[in-house]
Parts: C-alpha cells; structure tokens; sequence
C-alpha cells in the first residue's frame, strides 16, 4: 500500500496557546485581533501558492494556533525500562496521526469529549500531524493543542506536505509551485519555515506522490530541502520513500541508489526518510548498510507500518525490524495508530484498544507475553520520561471528559477535549507487583481533581501491592515536598503510602505513608523529603496494604505533585478584552477574548469563567495561551450582562485572582426554542468516531448518533434548568435510511440536577414512524433518550438523526 489520503478522512489536528521566542531571538509580530468575528479559529492550511501570502499579523486565527509549551528534555535509565527485551537508544518511533479532516480542526480544542486522546507520548520521539487533500489545501500546520501536548513529554511535532497523485486530485504544477525558485531562495521553504517558528512546532512531513516530473523536478526538490535546512537549521524535514531521483514516483521500500539522494548526496539533505510499507528484511538490512555507507545513522531511517485499517491486527514482521537479541535495524514510523479511536464503539473500548496497541494484550508493558503477533510497541521500545525538573504536577488530566473539576468542585458539566491541559501521563500503564491479588489500576473519568480524570487503585487488597506510576529525574533539595491528593469512600486508614526511588538504587523504593482521610471528599497529603536532600528521586509509585484483606478497595489520586516550598501564586493577567462576538442564537453567543500574561509566575495556564446570576462560576475553557476562543456562552434567564473572568494558574497549580470583562446581550429572550441545539451530549457508546452523540444535536439530519451497546442513551445537559414543552426524535428514516430502522422501543427522561432521581416525561412502544413528537410541560436541566427496542427487525443499532427539546 502507498502512503495516502482519501479526502474524506485526511486528517490534521488540534491547535492552542502561543509561541515563547527563544532568549536572544527577535520576537515575531503579534497577529492582529479578530475585531469582527467571533468565529471559531482553526489549524492553518494552505496550497504552494497560497502559503506565500500568509502573514501572521493579518491572519485571524494565528495567535489562536500558537503553542507556548518548549520542547522538554527527555531521559531514559536502562534499569528502569519495562521491559526486559525492549532497547533504549537504538530505533525511534516516528507517528502519523490524523486527529481530523484537514479544513475542520478547532484550534483550542471543542465541547466534544469524543477525541483522539493520544497519550502513550513515552514510545514516541516523532508526531507527524497527517492531513492534507486537494480539495482543502496540501501543507497543514498542526494546531497547538497536539504541540502543547507532544512538547510536553519531550517529542517533536512536524506539519505535513501532502503533494498527491493524480488519482486524488494531484497536479504537477502544485509540485512546481512548491519548488519554486526567487533567485537563490526557495519561498515555499522559507515561509514554512517561518510557520513552524511562528506556531513552534519542530518541521516538516514531505509526501510527494504526484507522477510526471523529471530529473530536474527532483534536483529542485532536493535542492529546496537542502536550502531550508541550511537557511533554518532549527526546523527538521523528514522524506517520504515515492518520488525518485528521475522525478519518477516509486516506492522503494528501502534506502536504494535511486531515493538516497533525498537523504544524503552525499552531504545531509533531509533529516530523515520514511520508507514505504513494503519492505522486506533483506531490504532493511541493506537500506542500513546504504545508510551508514553515506554516514549517516540506520535510525535516520523510519520503516513504516499502516494501522489505518486493521490496528493491532496488522501483520508485521517484526523480526525483521527489531530482531531478537540484536540491534534494531532501522527506526519505525506508524501510519495511523488512531485506528485504536476510529475503529472504537466507546470511550472505555477505545482506552482499552490504544493499550493493546501500545502496551500489548495483557495491559502491562513489563509482560507481553500472547500468541499474538502484535506483542505492542514496549516489548521493543523502551520508554523515555520528560519528567526532568520541578514542579511535577499531574492530575492524570487525559485531555478529556464529561465534565472539568478545579480542586475537586465540578465547575462544568459536559464534554469537552483539549490536549493543552493534558497531563504527562504515567510512564508504565500499568505495572502492579504482589504476591496475592493484584490492585487494578485505570484512569478514571467519574471523578477528578482538576480536570476530567484522576487515577484509580480496585480490586480486592489481601497483600502489598506496588504500583510503578512515572520514571523521573528530579532532585531533592531540604524545600523538597511531595503532596497526594486522594479521596475514599469513607473516612478510614487509606492503607496507601507513596514510594519513591532514587537514582543510587532506581528499583528499590522507600515508602511513605499518606494515613487516614476525614471523610469521602478529596484530601492532601503531604510528605516532607527533606530528609533524603541531595539525591534524585528516580521513580514515583504508590504501594497499598492492609493488615486485614480488604475485599473491595477503591481509592482515587487526584493530584501527584513534587516540588520546592510553597505553592506558587502567580499575578493575575490584565487588559482581559472581548475582541469579537458571534450571536449564535438569542441564548447564546462565541467569543474571541485576549489578554496580557501575568507579570510575574510560571504560568502552565489560564482558565475561563462565566460569572452566573447567583454568584457561582461555570468553567468556559482553558489554554497556556493569552488568546482563547469561547465556542458556547448562554444567557442564564433575562441577564443583560454576563461578566467573563480570566485567571492563571501556575506550574505548581496555585491560582491568581481574577480579571473581569463583560459582555453584553441585546433583546428579548424568545418564547420558544430548540434547548438541545449543540447541547453538551453524552451516550453509552458510538458505532463509529463520526457518529457521535453530538451528531444528534447538530440541527443536520444528513447525521445521526448511533449505538450498538446493550444499554442505549443519550444524555444532553442543556446548561441551565430550562422550561420544556416538547421533545422531537428524528429516527433513521428521517436520515435516508430504511423505515425498519425507525426506533421501536424508548423513553424520555428528565432531572434539574445530577443528585436529582430521572422523571419520565414520554414513553413509547411500537412505533414505526420517522419523526415522533412527545408533549410536556417540564422544567429541567438534563434530558435523556434510553432506547430499548431500536429496529423494527432484529438489526441491533439504535439511529438517531435528531433529538430536539423545545422550550425556553
């Protein structure tokens, strides 16, 4: 298979917070604010030709796709790797991801908690943000939340060129343009270039698959590449194995006379080249030999995978790439690990499907022993941590969930996803030693400290139980404190103690214990490491028993945090102003807000609030960014204004005061409307990733949620308790599909808030017809849809094109 785009699914990514100049370099201009729209920003794309007219300073969206996150250092300790057959230091991993179509990737993140959550950063040094299409554009920077993200564990994050074949709409003169000279520079070179320095991402994916050039068409490609580096040295290209060095496309498979010029000719051209998928292990053997023989290193070399298909199920030889007992022969590159989301039925298959994919079928990297050939990718990579310096703050915060938390009070209800707010995640998922039952560890989105997610210890506790959560390298100095913020269903012993290793004997950890909780709400604990001043704590772990067999065990971690002396406050950010509306509906509106960085602290990022009528605060968002896009703020009642708050919270998560702004609302509140128009929605599952529950409430009956679980639902909260008069279902035929799919079977129910027990307001069997129409007279906050019966024959998916609530 060549590597490719279909133009339906091409894909690109997620974008948010701003570029930090290096000390010394000469700061960018600032773009300009998007003074008349409040609209919603994306990832930035572009044709050869279109791209020279970009300019940060009057692009809109710009300053909304900035990454502000460096790239953090990474280390690996040998005797700390996993897994006994897995190498540090030998072949590296380089991922294409396509986290969504090319021209539809918000850049701060959405109200939509379906999303590729990558976070096995720790066996990845490359991420290439895929996408690109004829009929969008073909150079696509990613957005910064993948940047934040990435930057944050230590792994680099390149943009891709996609230049395609005449079959998807490929022209050769799009190539031409690309190559194009102005006397002795290149201006497509340069001026992706000055993207990835503007949004501070680290290079470029070249795919050129377009068939009919030349010799000279590929000297001037080469030359280009040649001329970018050595006019912008801090910005990488890597090369995709299809066009040769007679402008030919064809795909090698290897490093052969005819394709090495693209990486060495013999001085360096690219950074790296990814070989196409069919290669062999002769091929390798001997793309390493060329590749040394041109001085250059094997591992500059990405012999590449397609998952996009089949995932896990993708026949591999491994043997050839990373043989048993010796070196590994070249790198690997992964072509669309988010098969793992895509192909998923639920947010639980799809955690469960990426461990499998990455960690193997056992769930834990240390043993990877199956019958399967997919062992995962840590039976032969050995993990790295950007865990390098203090603070080390985690919430086990995936990027993701059904609500947001700040400091354990739900100040948002719904989903959501942004990847700047991910925390690094634990290094080994998981790894549990015992010598009786052993705990289940698992990221747990019911409940979170900050966030939408915290870590959980079940199961059944009759011995110790170790628990390896991150390889560090932190120093201790006499300020040192290590704090656990941890919640039990009821007051009691905790039977938990923190462990830590040091780097003088990294496997043997020292243990301290957290003691009892006062009651069932979150609790820290903090834990003095003066004592052990001067030495590097190597890894941080938790370790359970009991002096009597707990049969039902269950504790949350909200928060593990190491770090020096007291928590840091930083100033508050000012000039908080409101630089474009969009009115949406009467009810509501978008926002484009800015505002000045705080003037002292080590800001990790700012949180948005509305203030409500009643003094408490609903969480609107958050970004390391001074720029953030509001995509949804409703009136609450008849208010005339809505006061917005901008904090920042610092790398060791304390909190400034607030900077307010407000905003105005203008006439009449109407007497009817759909409430459940782009509501935040939740469902028991989804029979595939573009047929979410948000696809019922997009107000688009070409679009339906559908489900394929036992249990069927779908949840809206509507934001506020809300008076309703009717429900309206639009079924499968509705959408063009089969009347024997119109739903049987179902219930509508009701609640004003969580705590509240479910109201049926509408009960229906035996229906046949397309659209359904259900009468109330109501007042509440959450409605859901539970269907039992969802086809009129034995098909077992539930349809659903629309669900409407009408009210005011």
């Amino acid at each position: 298979m060549r590597l490719r785009v279909i133009p339906a699914l091409c894909a690109a990514a997620m974008a948010t917070a701003f570029f930090t100049v290096p000390a010394g370099a000469e700061p960018l201009p600032d773009a300009a604010p998007a003074a008349a729209t409040g609209g919603q920003p994306h990832a930035s794309y572009w044709y050869p030709d279109t791209i020279l007219d970009w300019d940060p300073a009057t692009d809109p969206d710009a300053r909304f796709n900035r990454s502000s996150v460096p790239l953090q250092p990474r280390t690996a300790d040998p005797a700390l790797k996993s897994n006994a057959n897995a190498h540090a230091g030998e072949g590296r991993v380089a991922s294409l991801v396509s986290f969504a179509p090319t021209s539809g990737n918000p850049s701060q993140g959405s109200l939509d908690a379906n999303y590729y959550a990558f976070g096995y950063w720790q066996y990845v040094d490359t991420l290439v943000f895929w996408g690109g299409s004829a009929s969008e554009g073909l150079i696509l920077a990613p957005n910064a939340t993948v940047i934040d993200a990435a930057h944050r564990n230590g792994v680099k994050v390149y943009g891709n060129v996609y230049l395609p074949p005449a079959a998807y709409g490929g022209q050769l003169q799009w190539v031409r343009d690309f190559v194009q000279q102005s006397g002795s520079a290149y201006p497509v070179a340069d001026k992706m270039a000055q993207v990835a320095k503007y949004y501070g991402f680290d290079g470029w994916f070249v795919n050129q698959e377009t068939g009919g050039g030349d010799a000279a068409l590929a000297t001037s490609m080469r030359e280009m590449i040649k001329y970018a580096r050595a006019e912008h040295p801090d910005v990488d290209f890597m090369w995709y194995d299809s066009m040769t060095e007679d402008g030919a496309v064809s795909w090698q498979n290897a490093l052969t006379p005819a394709n090495d010029s693209f990486l060495s000719d013999p001085s360096p051209v690219s950074n790296s080249m990814f070989l196409n998928f069919w290669w062999s292990a002769a091929g390798l053997a001997s793309s390493r030999a060329n590749a040394q023989a041109l001085g250059r290193s094997e591992y500059d070399l990405y012999s590449g995978i397609d998952t996009e298909a089949n995932g896990y199920n993708t026949s591999v030889n491994w043997n050839a790439l990373f043989p048993a007992g010796q070196p590994h022969v070249t790198s690997l590159g992964i072509y669309r690990p988010e098969w793992t989301w895509k192909s998923s039925t639920s947010r639980a298959d799809f955690y469960a499907r990426d461990s499998r994919y990455w960690v193997g079928a056992n769930g834990d990297p240390s043993d990877t022993t199956t019958a399967s050939s997919w062992k995962g990718l840590s039976t032969y990579i050995a993990e790295s941590t950007p865990v390098t310096s203090k603070p080390f703050v985690t919430g086990f915060d995936t990027g993701q969930g059904d609500f947001y938390n700040v400091e354990g009070t739900r100040v948002r209800t719904g989903g959501w996803n942004n990847l700047s707010l991910q925390d690094v995640l634990p290094t080994y998922r998981w790894i549990v030693s015992s010598d009786g039952t052993k705990l289940k560890p698992s990221i747990d989105f019911g409940d979170a400290y900050n966030g939408g997610s915290s870590l959980r210890l079940t199961g059944r506790l009759d011995a110790t139980n170790t628990v390896r959560l991150y390889e560090t390298k932190l120093p201790v100095t006499r300020h040192t404190k290590l704090s656990v913020v941890l919640k039990t269903p009821a007051a009691g012993p905790t039977d938990l103690k923190a462990a830590v290793s040091f780097t003088d004997a990294p496997t043997e950890f020292t243990t301290l214990d957290l003691g009892s909780t006062s009651g069932n709400g979150w609790e820290k604990k903090t834990l003095d490491l003066s004592a052990y001043a001067g030495r590097t704590i190597a890894q941080i772990g938790l370790q359970a028993s009991a002096p009597t067999a707990v049969d039902s065990y269950d504790v949350r971690i909200g928060q593990i945090a190491v770090y020096d002396g007291p928590v840091e406050r930083p100033a508050p950010p000012t000039g908080l102003t409101v630089d474009g509306t969009t009115d949406v509906s009467p009810l509501r509106k978008s926002l484009r807000l800015s505002w000045r960085p705080s003037a002292h602290g080590s800001v990790h990022h700012y949180e948005v609030y509305r203030r409500n009528p009643d003094g408490t605060r609903t969480f609107l968002g958050a970004t390391p960014n001074t720029v953030y896009y509001v995509p949804r703020l409703d009136r609450v009642g008849t208010e005339t204004k809505t006061k917005i708050e901008v904090l920042a919270v610092s790398t060791e998560f304390g909190r400034s005061p607030a900077t307010p702004a407000k905003v105005a609302w203008s006439g009449d509140v109407p007497s009817e409307m759909n409430l459940m128009q782009d509501a935040t929605v939740t469902s028991s599952s989804q029979c595939a990733a573009g047929e979410g529950p948000d696809k019922a409430v997009d107000g688009n009956t070409s679009t339906k949620w559908c489900a394929l679980t036992a249990d069927k639902w779908l949840e809206a909260d509507l934001g506020s308790v809300r008076s309703l008069n009717r429900f309206v279902v639009d079924h499968a035929e509705t959408g063009g599909e089969s009347p024997s799919w119109n739903t049987v079977d179902f219930t509508i129910q009701v609640r004003s808030s969580t705590s509240d027990p479910w109201t049926t307001v509408a009960t229906v069997t035996g229906n046949t017809a397309a659209t359904t129409t259900h009468p109330a007279s109501v007042s509440a906050r959450y409605v859901r849809l539970n269907i039992t019966k969802p086809t009129q024959n034995s098909d077992p998916a539930a349809r659903i094109y629309e669900f409407e609530a009408w009210g005011a």
